[in-house]
């Protein structure tokens, strides 16, 4: 059986500032997920930190991106770190974080070997920085790990793509703009936006891409997991807040077919602004549906 091993990514380098002088409030989700016990209810073997480089909300004059070296510098120490974790057969266990942390991940998981990801946010986060309102990693971050975008970040250590564009699965964006879809709807990636994924319906779609990370053979597949992906009524407690999204419901019915596949590699959880929350109530309903969710249906075979 793998191991799981939460490990720590407590970085808002891929986000702007809410506003002028103050940081994202992302860095602290772990600590935050913490304190409301969700470290107690996975029952880790062990946990694992490692803090970014300094926040900044300048833009670097080559690429236009926010904290563009300091991602870069991230992303290689995550990738390292995770390579062991996957090299030990153990399951990682993300808390982050912004949705930037995927670029170490994603690096990891292309010096294993070849692997899916099923992207499930309220947000595509598949543009160009020339879409990008803010310039943050953290909006791009599905089409960084694709190989799109500038060779600064799409190629660190010479592993352009890091994950194929074809083994995207990108589920549940919300922001129904053309010109924001167009990028990611002319890609090879597969793109299902919330009304895609209720009208095809949720045990369809996951039973799809199952079917697919098996039938292409790869070595397994990531979930990355904004939690802007439920709806604003009972998450909130995020930087980009956007009308509906998925109910409990559904987020538990779509997460515990993932779970149960022998095929899942690791997870990531991102985005929970803790400063957005200062009661803990909305944290405290998602710590509760996602550990059940979480402990009743993974399964970690060798």
């Amino acid at each position: 059986m793998k191991e799981i091993c939460i490990v720590e990514f407590p970085s808002n380098l891929g986000l702007k500032e809410p506003q002028p002088g103050k940081e994202p409030g992302v860095k602290n989700l772990p600590d935050w997920l913490w304190k409301h016990h969700l470290h107690k209810l996975i029952r880790p073997k062990n946990s694992i930190r490692l803090d970014p480089p300094k926040y900044s909300n300048k833009r670097d004059p080559e690429t236009q991106i926010l904290n563009s070296t300091s991602l870069i510098d991230y992303a290689r120490e995550q990738a390292y770190l995770l390579n062991n974790i996957l090299s030990q057969n153990k399951f990682p266990f993300i808390l982050g974080g912004d949705c930037s942390i995927l670029l170490g991940t994603a690096i990891a998981l292309k010096q294993k070997g070849n692997y899916g990801l099923f992207y499930l946010d309220g947000h595509t986060d598949f543009m160009d920085i020339a879409l990008s309102e803010t310039g943050g990693v953290g909006g791009m971050a599905a089409s960084i790990v694709t190989g799109n975008g500038t060779e600064k970040l799409t190629n660190i250590l010479n592993l352009r793509p890091y994950i194929k564009e074809e083994n995207l699965w990108c589920v549940g964006n919300r922001e129904y703009d053309d010109a924001y879809e167009n990028e990611i709807r002319n890609s090879s990636a597969t793109y299902l936006s919330l009304d895609h994924l209720r009208n095809q319906g949720i045990q369809k779609s996951v039973q799809l891409f199952l079917s697919e990370i098996e039938n292409k053979n790869l070595d397994g597949f990531w979930l990355h997991i904004d939690v802007d992906v439920l709806n604003d009524t009972i998450m909130p407690c995020v930087d980009s807040r956007t009308p509906d999204g998925l109910t409990y419901a559904e987020f538990n019915e779509l997460t515990s077919m993932l779970f149960q596949s022998n095929l899942l590699t690791g997870l990531e959880i991102t985005i929970l602004d803790p400063d957005l929350d200062p009661t803990g109530q909305y944290t405290k309903e998602f710590v509760n549906h996602f550990s059940t969710t979480f402990n009743q249906h993974i399964y970690l075979g060798s």
